[in-house]
């Protein structure tokens, strides 16, 4: 899904119009318009977050959908720790590779939160 369908379903679902909500965020509505039509890109991070506060929406989702690093995500890849590793590792594969992966990564977080629904002990 791209950015600007994803703010228009957001607003849909609040029922703002485009003029409420850029009276919200601080934009004009023909602003809003044009992310929504795909006439402008993603606006900076600070306008994503006051949108996402405004739609009561997931703001790491529409930073995401603006190909923006979430802060939350900045500090975990800064940090010691497996992540800056795997997106090491990751950078050094070639696409089978990185592609097998992924693909068992995808099922340890699904085993993961299988797990998590049940009630059972992480990763014992």
């Amino acid at each position: 899904m791209l950015f600007g369908e994803r703010l228009r379903e957001l607003r849909k679902q609040k029922d703002f119009t485009q003029r409420e909500l850029g009276a919200k965020v601080g934009v004009d509505f023909t602003y809003i318009s044009k992310i929504e039509n795909g006439h402008m890109p993603p606006p900076s991070e600070k306008t994503i977050l006051k949108l996402a506060q405004a739609l009561d929406a997931d703001g790491d989702e529409l930073l995401r959908l603006a190909k923006r690093v979430p802060p939350t995500y900045r500090k975990e890849i800064l940090k010691d720790g497996p992540v800056p590793e795997l997106l090491s590792l990751r950078h050094s594969l070639t696409k089978k590779e990185a592609k097998a992966l992924e693909s068992e990564l995808r099922e340890l977080i699904r085993r993961w939160k299988e797990r998590q629904e049940m009630g059972d002990e992480i990763l014992e």
